[in-house]
This record gives structure tokens, C-alpha cells and sequence, in this order.
């Protein structure tokens, strides 16, 4: 299986696809200027405690206060809650961690309002953004991932992950992390350290350490709460963080320095395999050359084609998702309606599998398969969904087929579900259904082209338009584009761009930045 990754770094956005053999499996989207993403840590305050609930909301400056319960304050909360005050407490000499006194752990039968109060400073991470109504999930128990290990403060415990399957890879690496651990700190072993030399393990342990001083240096200088004193260095090195695999042929980057950022975190963590990264140069947009953004548009629909016609309807509610799977136009299997009925919802499962990594659909997933009378066929069909489901690295349960046929699925939910809008809004009538004749389109364009040159001064810029228009523009020995550079000069250039509706436009200067030249009402 080859397996790429193509990093697209835009001013508005970050996006990350991961395919395998070319085809569409991970798709991750993120604002540049979102800033509550799960693992930042705050300094804030509790504004209301919640006795009913056993919890409280604390404000980390969201518009909507964040949600403590009483069990995220986690066992070691005493320890934090102290170290905490200790280091507020001296505002010129840093308290380093190694030197705090761990406290009683907390009991899980308390009360959030024996243990809180109204305005109290507490040191916080996010679990789990923002999602509709609902502000951030809070955690007390702070921990920083890396690639081989997670450092959890105030823990004392050496945990090696379940699916290191050997006895003795599970000793040797227990016993390689008692020796090299830092005081008051625990250990998580992820999968991937299987096999890691003591040398890679000690070399990530002491850029966590450092990263848990760093972050109580910064509330040690905090002065407004909320105050965000930790975060990923880079939104893109944290994005690919979950999703590297020393297995990857390509990781495609198209801005230069963040192909930097990147190949020095890949030299870090995987340094034979650095020669993977590679910064893209192409004019067309890198999602467009390498065909992510039809798979995008093909995909994020709320019909879904697979195999023979069948395809699958998902529908997004408050609460949970639902899936439909239909046999559409299918030809019958020759061997009768249950052998066709287990063949569509094989493909159904093997579709269904894709598309909750590619959405990162969380929560309770119900879909109703086609039903099937022999006991042996739901088995068969359980089976295979499980085998499919073992790619996927969201903790996920699920259950048999009902009697209904209906399978029920839980997988884990830390961020909103990935909805990419593939619809296209007209972008010249603005939904009032008329529009000037689009035969003269060009023209509209090249008005826009003569205010940018003789009016705003840029003769340097790229016009990304629909390929369509793109292929009319560029037809012929003396094209339209070449007219426009023969009268506006030779700094103007045409390209098409798969993510823009037919009568769209966008301009970008020489830096890549985009020029906003629409109109709230175009030119009728």
C-alpha cells in the first residue's frame, strides 16, 4: 500500500490529506486563526460551580465558558493545585517541578464545591473543542504527547500501550523508562516506540520535560486569566503529529517554511526517513495537481457512490450519525437476494469504514444495512466491519446487528465532525437567480485586471479561475491571456483552480496573498 501525505497551507487555513493508493482516506481542515484546539493548556478562573452537575464552568476565553467536570480533576489535582500556587506565588524564582511535593491523591466520591470556589485560578488543558453549543471539555490532568511517549505530571506510573504484543518488549521497554524518567512524572508508551533505542526514548523525554518547565515559566509571568501558556509550536507539525507513519512514501508541503517545520520535526522523530519530505513548486494548486480536491468534492456529500451503483445517505443530527446504505441501481446477484443484499453491505462496510476517518465522525454512528435473513451473513458482516475498523486510530466499540439490522458504533469525539461544503453558491448573482450573460465573463475579468494595473499599481498577480474558463482563456495562438499580458504586461497569469464554482474568480499577488477584488453585486 503506498501511502502520501500533502500538506496545504493557505492564509486562512491549514488542510492535510493522507491517501493511500491515491485514494482519499484522512482529510484535516483548520483555521489559522483558531485558536482552542484539544492539548492547549490554560491558566484560568472558575466562574460558576454546578453542584447538580458535580461540576463547574471556567472561562479560558471562549465565548462559551468550558466544562470541568469533577472527574476530569484527575487523582494527582492536589499536586497540581499546589505546585500551581507555589509557582504564582514567587513571580522572579521559577519553582521547578522536580522539586514539588506530591499531595494525597483526590478521592472520586467528592464534591466539585468541596474542592473549588467561585474565581479560583486553576491550571486547565483542553480535551475536546468546541463542538455546536457546547464550549471546550476541560482536564486537569495535564499531559504533552510526543511521538514515542506522553509525559503526565505528578504521575508516577510507567504504562507500555496494549498493542505492543511481546512480553518482552513490554519489560525492556518498562524497564528503559524507570531508569531515564524525570521526578514526579509518569509515562505513557505509545506504539509506535516498539523497538526505539534508549537514546530516541531519553532524547523525547527531555524535550517533553522541557516543554511541561516551559509551560510553568510562562504561568510563573501570567498576569490576565485566562492566559494560553502552552500549544503546539506549529498547527501543522501538531495535525501530522497523530498522522505520521514511518511508512509514508511523500509528505507534500507547498510553503516553504513550513516544509522546514516539517522536515525538522520528521528529522527528529524519523531521521532516516527524512528524505520523504518534499516542498511542492507546481503553479497549480497542490491539491489540484494531485487530485485531492475532486476526491474532496466527490466524497463530502451527503450521498455517497461506491461499488455498482449501491451508495450510502449520511445525515449529521445533534447527537449522533446516521447512515443508510441502498443497493441503488445494482445489477442481482445471480445467487439470489441474500447473497446480493451481504455483497452491498460488505462494500457498505468497507465505505462506511472510510468515511469515518475521512470525517472524523464522532459519537454514535447508527446505520441501517440491508436486512439479511441468515445469522451466519449479519456474523460475517460484523466480522469484516471490526477488520476494517482496525486502521482507524479513534477508540471506537462496535456492537452486532440489531434485529433491526441497524449497527450502532461509538468513536471517539474530540473535535467537530469534518463537514466540507461541496455545494457551490453562484458567486455573481449571490442567490437572486439573475446574473449578466456569462458570454462575457472575460470582460467582467479584465476589468478587474485594469484596476489592479492602472488604478492599484500591482502588475504582478495570479488569476485562478474554473479550469473550463481557465482552458477558454488560454485557446488559441493569440489567446485571451496572451492579449491581456500584451496589454497589461507580462506579470499577469491565468490558472485553473478544481475548488471554484463556474463564474468564479480569485486573485493572488506575488506573495500568495489573495486580493480581494468581488463585489457584493456584481456587474449585472
Amino acid at each position: 500500500m503506498t501511502s502520501e501525505v500533502f500538506i496545504d497551507v493557505q492564509p486562512q487555513k491549514i488542510a492535510i490529506a493522507l491517501t493511500e493508493d491515491k485514494r482519499l482516506v484522512e482529510y484535516q481542515e483548520e483555521q489559522q486563526s483558531a485558536s482552542f484546539s484539544v492539548g492547549n493548556v490554560y491558566v484560568a478562573k472558575v466562574r460558576k460551580l454546578m453542584p447538580g452537575l458535580n461540576a463547574c464552568f471556567v472561562n479560558v476565553g471562549h465565548e462559551r465558558d468550558a466544562f470541568l467536570h469533577y472527574l476530569d480533576l484527575g487523582i494527582q489535582y492536589n499536586s497540581f493545585a499546589k505546585y500551581l500556587k507555589q509557582v504564582m506565588s514567587d513571580k522572579k524564582n521559577f519553582y521547578s517541578p522536580n522539586k514539588a511535593t506530591i499531595q494525597p491523591p483526590l478521592g472520586k466520591d467528592g464534591s466539585v464545591q468541596d474542592i473549588l470556589k467561585q474565581g479560583q485560578e486553576i491550571l486547565v488543558q483542553i480535551v475536546k473543542e468546541p463542538i455546536s453549543t457546547k464550549g471546550p471539555r476541560l482536564s486537569c490532568e495535564i499531559s504533552f504527547p510526543g511521538r514515542y511517549l506522553v509525559l503526565m505530571p505528578f504521575e508516577d506510573s510507567v504504562s507500555v500501550s496494549s498493542k505492543i504484543k511481546s512480553s518482552e518488549e513490554r519489560a525492556r521497554l518498562k524497564q528503559v523508562i524507570q531508569s531515564i524518567k524525570p521526578k514526579n512524572c509518569g509515562i505513557i508508551v505509545r506504539t509506535v516506540a516498539e523497538g526505539k533505542r534508549v537514546a530516541e526514548l531519553d532524547q523525547e523525554m527531555k524535550i517533553l520535560f522541557k516543554r511541561w518547565e516551559d509551560t510553568m515559566q510562562r504561568v510563573m509571568k501570567a498576569k490576565d486569566m485566562p492566559t494560553l501558556v502552552y500549544e503546539e509550536t506549529s498547527r501543522t507539525v501538531g495535525m501530522l503529529r497523530d498522522l505520521f507513519n514511518p511508512s509514508y512514501e511523500n509528505i507534500y508541503v507547498n510553503r516553504e517554511d513550513v516544509y522546514q517545520e516539517v522536515r525538522d520535526y520528521v528529522s527528529i522523530i524519523a531521521p532516516d526517513r527524512i528524505d520523504v519530505v518534499k516542498q511542492y513548486k507546481g503553479k497549480l494548486p497542490i491539491f489540484d495537481n494531485f487530485d485531492i480536491t475532486r476526491q474532496i468534492k466527490s466524497e463530502f456529500g451527503k450521498t455517497v457512490s461506491y461499488k455498482h451503483g449501491a451508495y450510502l445517505i449520511i445525515e449529521h443530527t445533534e447527537a449522533l450519525h446516521v447512515v443508510d446504505v441502498n443497493s441503488g441501481n445494482r445489477a442481482k446477484n445471480k445467487d439470489g437476494q441474500e447473497a446480493n443484499a451481504l455483497e452491498v453491505n460488505l462494500g457498505a462496510a468497507d465505505e462506511l469504514a472510510r468515511q469515518l476517518r475521512l470525517r472524523d465522525m464522532g459519537g454514535i454512528i447508527v446505520v441501517d444495512f440491508i436486512d439479511m435473513k441468515l445469522a451466519e451473513d449479519r456474523q460475517k458482516l460484523y466480522e469484516h466491519m471490526c477488520e476494517n475498523m482496525k486502521r482507524d486510530r479513534a477508540r471506537h466499540n462496535i456492537l452486532p446487528l440489531s434485529k433491526f439490522g441497524l449497527m450502532q458504533i461509538t468513536r471517539q469525539r474530540v473535535r467537530p465532525v469534518m463537514d466540507v461544503q461541496v455545494e457551490e453558491t453562484c458567486p455573481t448573482c449571490h442567490g437572486e437567480g439573475t446574473i449578466k450573460s456569462s458570454f462575457l465573463f472575460d470582460k467582467v475579468l479584465e476589468g478587474k485586471i485594469k484596476f489592479l494595473v492602472r488604478k492599484l499599481g500591482i502588475n504582478r498577480f495570479t488569476l485562478h479561475v474554473h479550469p473550463y474558463v481557465a482552458a477558454y482563456l488560454n485557446q488559441g495562438i493569440i489567446s485571451i491571456k496572451r492579449r491581456w499580458q500584451m496589454r497589461y504586461g507580462l506579470g499577469v497569469r491565468v490558472l485553473p483552480s478544481q475548488k471554484l464554482a463556474f463564474l468564479q474568480y480569485e486573485f493572488y499577488d506575488q506573495h500568495g496573498q489573495e486580493i480581494d477584488m468581488k463585489e457584493e453585486i456584481e456587474i449585472r
